[in-house]
């Protein structure tokens, strides 16, 4: 934690403590399983369903490829596998905005918590 952090934690009193405390900065675990919560956690339940199910579809045309010994069906098993992880990790990555701004948002939160403070 920084001085700033110190600081504000020490001009902080009973229920804004608290409030603090719950605006802290969270690590990537933390921001990562809260995107499963809220009012938003069942698209992320969907996403991660749809990747894990095109992982281990991709995982299935990955092994069939390598088990294939005529060029065409080694290509169509090839292609459709390297897609479905491609889309796999795609649908994954789709996930980091939401985590950016989830943190932008807990910042402005703080500065919010820090400014009434000032003010009063």
């Amino acid at each position: 934690m920084s001085k700033i952090d110190d600081l504000i934690r020490e001009a902080l009193e009973g229920e804004d403590r608290q409030m603090a405390k719950e605006l802290e900065e969270a690590g990537w675990f933390r921001l990562a399983f809260g995107l499963f919560r809220g009012p938003l956690g069942w698209v992320t339940w969907v996403l991660m369903v749809v990747q894990t199910v095109m992982f281990v579809a991709g995982g299935w045309c990955a092994v069939k490829f390598f088990g294939t010994e005529e060029l065409l069906p080694a290509i169509r098993w090839g292609i459709s596998g390297a897609v479905l992880w491609l889309m796999a990790v795609s649908l994954k990555l789709s996930l980091m905005p939401q985590i950016q701004a989830d943190r932008v948002i807990r910042e402005i939160r703080r500065l919010e918590l820090v400014m009434a403070r000032r003010e009063s």
